[in-house]
C-alpha cells in the first residue's frame, strides 16, 4: 500500500506517504530526509522496510526542501522546526490504525539524521535509531560561519543567510550555533544503527566515528568509498545492511 497522509504542526500541514505490504498493526519506521531534499530521497529505504514487514512513513519537512509538499517557508526552517515536525509525525504514527505504537523506529538521512538523533535523546522509547550519514557537523559549521555552501559573519548573522538555491533564514543558524551536538544527541540507549561513507565530503566521517561511542548498543558500518548520500553500489550496500539490521 502506498497512501497519502497529512498531519499538522502549529497550523502547518505536513504531507507524507505510508508504505506497507502487510495488514494489521505493524512495527513502524519514520524516515526523515536531508537538507534541501524531500521524502522522495527516502523512498528506496521505505520500500525495503515495507518489504521487511514495517509500515514506513515518509514525509516532507515544513520548508525543508526546494520542492516540498508540506506547508511552510524555507526561510523559517531550522533543525528546531524540523524536530517539531518529527514530533508531530510521531504522534500521528502512534495513533495510526496501521501501527503497533510500542514498536516505532526513526531513520534519518543527513540533516534528518541530526534531527532524528536529537529526537531519540528525548523520546527514548523508540525501538531503533537508524542514522545514514548524519549531519552532526551542522552546529560546528555554524560556529565557523560556513554551512552547506554558504558563509556568514557569526557576529552579525544576515537574514536571510542564503538566497540560492534555497532561501535560508537567520533562524537556521541561531538554532544550532550554541549547540554541542554530543550533548544534544546523548541519552538514547536503544538500538542504534549508524552507516557512513568513508568518502563523504560534506560530513567528515570523524563525526560518525565519534558518535558511535555515544550509543550502546551501536551497530556501526562504514561504506568504503561512499559519499554523502548513497548511490549505485554504495546504496546497494546500505540496503543490504538495512535488511540485515532491521530483519523482523
Amino acid at each position: 500500500m502506498y497512501k497519502k497522509f497529512n498531519c499538522y504542526r502549529a497550523g502547518l500541514k505536513i504531507s507524507g506517504h505510508i508504505h506497507k505490504k502487510k495488514s494489521g498493526r505493524l512495527p513502524a519506521v519514520i524516515l526523515c530526509h536531508g537538507f534541501m531534499a524531500n521524502e522522495l530521497t527516502c523512498y528506496a529505504y521505505a520500500k525495503v522496510l515495507a518489504g521487511l514487514g514495517y509500515a514506513a512513513f515518509t514525509f516532507d519537512f515544513c520548508g525543508g526542501g526546494i520542492t516540498s509538499r508540506s506547508d511552510g517557508k524555507t526561510e523559517n526552517m531550522s533543525v528546531a522546526t524540523e524536530l517539531r515536525d518529527l514530533e508531530a509525525v510521531y504522534e500521528y504514527v502512534k495513533n495510526s490504525k496501521y501501527v503497533d505504537p510500542s514498536h516505532i523506529s526513526v531513520l534519518g538521512c543527513s540533516q534528518g539524521g541530526l534531527v532524528s538523533a536529537i529526537f531519540a535523546a528525548k523520546y527514548r522509547e523508540i525501538k531503533n535509531l537508524i542514522l545514514f550519514y548524519p549531519a552532526l557537523c551542522i552546529p560546528d559549521d555554524a560556529k565557523r560561519g560556513e554551512m552547506l555552501g554558504f558563509k556568514f559573519d557569526t557576529s552579525n548573522i544576515p537574514d536571510p543567510v542564503s538566497k540560492f538555491p534555497m532561501r535560508i533564514g537567520k533562524c537556521y543558524v541561531e538554532a544550532v550555533i550554541n549547540m554541542d551536538y554530543k550533548s544534544a544527541i546523548s541519552g538514547y540507549d536503544g538500538n542504534t544503527i549508524l552507516i557512513h561513507g568513508t568518502a563523504d565530503s560534506i560530513v567528515n566521517i570523524s563525526y560518525a566515528r565519534s558518535a558511535k561511542d555515544l550509543y550502546s548498543p551501536c551497530h556501526y558500518h562504514e561504506i568504503e568509498g561512499g559519499g554523502h548520500m548513497f548511490f549505485g553500489k554504495h546504496q546497494i550496500e546500505a540496503i543490504r545492511i538495512l535488511k540485515q539490521e532491521m530483519a523482523i
